[in-house]
């Protein structure tokens, strides 16, 4: 194909300007241009349950297939509903569940902690069978623990009645038990990356473990610590089977429990309720992560090698 020119003088001449700007656009698009395509193509696949979700939510009629057309009528009244109908406590749904995953993430973050730290700076006997004991564990599905869970709360219900069957307290001591896990394992990658000389001139110093591990250890080691505990966070919030299981109450129960009771009903399923519901209770995962944002990428990726 020739290659249209424009005349710039005497013998001279250059390429026309839409061939240089073809040819600039080819090459981007082959370098950088297809990551662009690629990655809105993505975002429009991961957003479009989302905004389903939303235009549910606003829909008076209250039926996922009356929302097939986005935003066709756009109401607050299932968010009205949602603060206003006794049957559906929503208000105590969702405190109960702000309360139970920040009192879990704080609590597992603290065990995990202690437990990382005593796995990266002590030797003792059964540490290595101690790890690989806690990461087996991880590797079985919650689910086969469920009757246990019943029965062991049940029990401990009729010593302690605080901390048995319908206690959120008693939800809280049983995901404590899922503390030593991934968690521990992240935790401790990171604290193997903190030189243990810095131990050793606190330790001349007079330093105990104590005051090491409180003014020294934590304070390096906010980045993983922000993401265990939205990791966390989001895991607690998100949770169904153990809540269903300890919490008998309807006013005790938590967002997920609470929600799946609008659509456990085929033939009477609230789905405007249900996605209204949602929508709010995305809220305060989302205003968390963008709190700990600047910690996560530097969080996830610390302790991955040494």
């Amino acid at each position: 194909m020739a290659t249209t020119t424009t005349a710039v003088g005497p013998g001279r001449s250059r390429p026309a300007a839409p061939s240089r700007r073809r040819q600039g656009f080819r090459r981007w698009f082959a370098d950088t241009g297809w990551r662009h395509l690629v990655g809105a193509v993505v975002l429009v696949f991961a957003l479009f349950p989302v905004v389903f979700v939303v235009s549910a939510s606003l829909n008076p009629l209250g039926t996922l297939t009356a929302s097939n057309s986005m935003f066709s009528r756009v109401s607050l009244v299932n968010f009205r509903a949602l603060f206003s109908t006794p049957v559906y406590p929503y208000p105590s749904w969702f405190l109960n569940t702000m309360v139970i995953s920040v009192t879990t993430a704080v609590l597992q973050v603290l065990v995990a902690c202690l437990s990382a730290y005593a796995f990266s700076r002590f030797r003792f006997a059964g540490r290595r069978v101690g790890l690989l004991g806690l990461l087996l564990i991880q590797m079985f599905p919650q689910v086969l623990a469920a009757v246990a869970i019943f029965l062991l709360v049940f029990e401990i219900g009729t010593l302690f009645p605080a901390v048995g069957l319908g206690s959120s307290l008693g939800l809280v001591f049983v995901y404590m038990g899922g503390a030593l896990g991934v968690s521990a394992f992240l935790i401790k990658g990171f604290f193997d990356t903190v030189p243990k000389e810095l131990d050793e001139a606190m330790k001349v110093d007079g330093a105990g473990h104590a005051r090491i591990f409180f003014t020294m250890i934590l304070p390096l080691s906010a980045p993983v610590l922000a993401v265990v505990v939205l990791l966390s966070f989001i895991t607690t919030l998100n949770e169904f089977l153990v809540a269903s299981i300890v919490l008998t109450q309807p006013e005790d129960q938590t967002l997920a429990v609470g929600l799946y009771r609008l659509v456990s009903d085929s033939l009477n399923a609230q789905w405007g309720f249900f996605a209204a519901g949602a929508i709010l209770g995305t809220i305060p995962p989302v205003l968390l992560f963008l709190w700990l944002q600047k910690y996560v990428v530097a969080g996830l990726t610390a302790g991955a090698g040494k």
